[in-house]
């Protein structure tokens, strides 16, 4: 029983994600479809990219991850199918793919070139679909698509570093929903450049000093319960997708603040990290 997971900016309002759903099962009445996000912003490279290279991993090998993110063909966006870890990824050759395999090279990777079969203005629906329900029936990506090894850079994926490698220049890639605040710079790439220095993290006008493991490691539990007046403080912590995060402990965009509201941090804002001569 194929699995197929759909990742889209279609939100929850119009018809799309649903007709997606409803195409698959007309062609495959078994299948098991998992919405992994809807609510991706739209046209959103970055955060469509971020999104799936933490989820898909938590799926069985075998699964196809449907991906409907600035999908409109043009010469310059075109369709792809690959193979990686195991995994089936059908998506816009964008960028998106860029994070994942930036980590992991594809086994195998194609040009989608069924579209002269198909008359669509709605490819994530006429072709996608088709493509995701040819590979669950045991289909090759061969017969869909001719073999290409180009994969589509998102700018700005790696953080700047500077000549006497005492500076990382990152960015924002993604805001979740808890208003968190998460960098393009992960754990290994701040490790093997600190070298175990000290350090400051500057966002805008805020600086830290300490990152820790987990959020809850901001409270002094010597201090009683009410005393100790730390909801709403800024943290820096390496999320569970070993990302550089900057969050407020227990924020919320809706009332007390965010990361995001607070410090004035958006998508593709500047952070920096400056190591500290010994």
């Amino acid at each position: 029983m194929a699995i197929i997971t759909l990742t889209t900016d279609f939100g929850e309002k119009d018809h799309y994600a649903g007709t997606i759903k409803g195409e698959i099962y007309s062609e495959l009445p078994d299948a098991k479809i998992v919405d992994i996000s809807h609510s991706v912003s739209p046209f959103n490279i970055p955060e469509a990219a971020y999104i799936i290279f933490n989820a898909y991993s938590s799926f069985p090998k075998g699964t196809i991850h449907l991906i409907g993110i600035d999908s409109e063909l043009n010469r310059e966006n075109k369709h792809i199918a690959l193979k990686l870890d195991g995994h089936y990824f059908i998506c816009a050759n964008n960028g998106i793919m860029s994070m994942i395999c930036a980590e992991i090279v594809p086994e195998k990777i194609v040009e989608i070139n069924i579209h002269d079969k198909i008359q669509t203005s709605f490819p994530v629906l006429d072709v996608f679909v088709r493509v995701a329900c040819h590979i669950a029936r045991g289909g090759t990506l061969e017969v869909i698509g001719k073999a290409t090894d180009t994969i589509k850079p998102i700018r700005d994926l790696v953080p700047f570093v500077n000549e006497e490698k005492n500076q990382i220049i990152g960015s924002v890639i993604y805001i979740d929903n808890y208003g968190n605040v998460i960098t393009n710079i992960k754990r290994k790439f701040f490790k093997d450049i600190g070298k175990g220095r000290s350090f400051e993290v500057h966002a805008r006008n805020y600086k830290f000093t300490t990152i820790f493991n987990k959020y809850s490691d901001i409270i002094d539990f010597d201090i009683p319960r009410e005393k100790r007046n730390v909801e709403g403080k800024g943290i820096v912590v390496f999320n569970s997708g070993n990302y550089l995060e900057i969050a407020v402990y227990k924020g919320n965009p809706d009332n007390v603040g965010s990361a995001s509201t607070l410090m004035g941090l958006n998508p593709r804002d500047t952070v920096t990290v400056n190591f500290l001569d010994k």
